[in-house]
C-alpha cells in the first residue's frame, strides 16, 4: 500500500472561485494567474480547467518561458502572459514563435527587444508588450517619470503588436492603506502624459491582483463605479485556489472554496504522561495525560516545520492540533479528546474544513507559501 499523504485537487471549487473572481471584475477581462505550477495546484491542470465554456480565462499568466512552454505543449493556446518578461534576449525567439506575451519593466529589456531581429518565419512576427510602471513598490518596472517616453519607443517598433499599461499595488492586501491610492494616482498620471492619441481609456490597463480586485472598489467607495480602479484586466491569483487575499479578515473567504486539501493518515498513537514529549527536541511537554497520533506527513512533504504546537488540524472532520515539532516525514497530533479515533484514520492538515490562511497564520507565513510548496513525492487526486 502506497504512502498516505495526498492532496485532493477539486477543479469544481476552482471554477466556482473563478466565477467569483470574474463578479468581483465587472467588465475587465480576467487573467488567470497560474505561476509557480498553479501555486502548487498543476498549472496544465488549471488552465485546462478554465479553457471551457463558462469557465474560460481571458489569458493565463506564468513567470517564464518554460512555464508558458508547458501550457503550450498541453495544448493551452489562449493568450499567455509572461510577468517578469525575458531573462535573455535569445528567449525572444522562442516567444515570438509561441505567441507570448512580455512583461518588459526595465531599459534593458526595452533595448533589447527593440534591437531584436526574427528571420524567416518570424520575420514579420510581432510580440505584444504589458509596459510595468513603478508607482511605488520599488521591486520591478520602469520609473514613472520615464514611462511615456519607454511607451512612445516600444510603439513606434516593428517588434512591437498590441501595447498595455500595467503596475502593482505594493499593500493591495491592506485596502485601507494610504498606499494605494498614492499608487492609482501615480498610475493615473502616467496615463495622462502619454500621447494624445493614447490618453486614457484607449490603452488599456492592468492593476489589479485577487486582494484589489476584491477589496480595492469598496475601500474607495467614491470611484466604485469607475473600471480603471481595476484596469481593463485583472489579474487573480490566490483567490483562484480558495484563499483569502487579504491580511485581514473579509466576507470574500465566505465566498471562496479550498481547491487544495491536504491530507495523510495516522500510522501510529501513543500514550504520554505529564512530562512525556513526542518527536524531536523535546520543546513541547505534556501537562496532563494526553493520547497522540502519530501522522504520515511533514516538512518533505512541503508542511511548514516551523509550525508550533496549536496549529490546527483535523481528525475526521474534527477539530485537533498540532504537538510538538514536525518532522520530514511525521508529526503529532493531539488525540486526547478524541478517543475514538486512531491508527488509519484521516487527518486534514487543510483544505475542506480547515482554511489554509488559518494554518499558515499559525505558521507565521502566508498561504501562497503553503500551497506552491507541497512536495512532488505528494499523491495527487484530481475531482472533476
Amino acid at each position: 500500500m502506497s504512502r498516505p499523504t495526498k492532496m485532493v485537487i477539486n477543479l469544481a471549487h476552482l471554477r466556482h472561485n473563478f466565477a467569483v473572481a470574474k463578479r468581483c471584475a465587472g467588465k475587465a477581462q480576467v487573467m488567470a494567474v497560474i505561476k509557480a505550477n498553479g501555486y502548487g495546484h498543476g498549472a496544465v491542470r488549471i488552465a485546462q480547467a478554465l479553457s471551457h465554456q463558462g469557465s474560460t480565462a481571458d489569458a493565463f499568466a506564468v513567470a517564464s518561458v518554460d512555464e508558458a512552454l508547458e501550457l503550450r505543449a498541453a495544448g493551452i493556446t489562449r493568450r499567455i502572459v509572461l510577468l517578469e518578461g525575458f531573462f535573455d534576449p535569445a528567449e525572444l525567439e522562442i516567444i515570438a514563435y509561441e505567441r507570448l506575451d512580455i512583461v518588459i519593466h526595465s531599459e534593458q529589456q526595452v533595448q533589447q527587444l527593440l534591437v531584436a531581429r526574427f528571420v524567416g518565419e518570424l520575420s514579420s512576427r510581432t510580440i505584444n508588450v504589458w509596459l510595468k510602471i513603478d508607482t511605488g513598490m520599488q521591486r520591478l518596472g520602469i520609473p514613472a517619470e520615464q514611462a511615456a517616453t519607454v511607451q512612445q519607443r516600444l510603439a513606434a517598433s516593428d517588434n512591437v503588436g498590441e501595447l498595455r499599461l500595467m503596475t502593482h499595488l505594493a499593500c493591495a492586501d491592506t485596502p485601507e492603506h494610504s498606499a494605494n491610492q498614492q499608487q492609482l494616482d501615480v498610475f493615473n498620471q502616467v496615463r495622462k502624459q502619454l500621447p494624445h492619441k493614447l490618453l486614457q481609456s484607449d490603452i488599456e490597463t492592468c492593476i489589479a491582483n485577487s486582494a484589489a480586485l476584491v477589496a480595492l472598489p469598496t475601500a474607495m467607495a467614491a470611484k466604485a463605479g469607475d473600471s480603471k480602479i481595476l484596469g481593463d484586466w485583472v489579474r487573480p491569483g490566490i483567490m483562484l485556489y480558495g484563499a483569502n487575499p487579504l491580511v485581514n479578515e473579509h466576507p470574500i473567504a465566505d465566498d471562496l472554496l479550498p481547491v487544495m486539501t491536504l491530507s495523510s493518515r495516522i500510522i501510529s498513537t501513543r500514550i504520554l504522561k505529564p512530562g512525556d514529549s513526542t518527536g524531536y527536541g523535546k520543546d513541547w511537554i505534556a501537562d496532563r495525560p494526553m493520547r497522540a497520533g502519530i501522522v504520515a506527513i511533514g516538512y518533505g512533504d512541503g508542511y511548514p516545520r516551523h509550525a508550533p504546537t496549536g496549529t490546527p488540524v483535523l481528525v475526521e472532520g474534527k477539530p485537533s492540533r498540532l504537538l510538538g515539532r514536525v518532522s520530514m516525514d511525521m508529526l503529532a497530533v493531539d488525540l486526547t479528546d478524541l478517543p475514538e479515533y486512531g491508527e488509519g484514520d484521516s487527518v486534514t492538515l487543510w483544505g475542506e474544513g480547515l482554511p489554509v490562511w488559518e494554518v499558515a497564520s499559525h505558521a507565521s507565513t502566508i498561504a501562497y507559501e503553503l500551497l506552491a510548496g507541497v512536495a512532488e513525492r505528494v499523491a495527487v487526486e484530481v475531482l472533476a
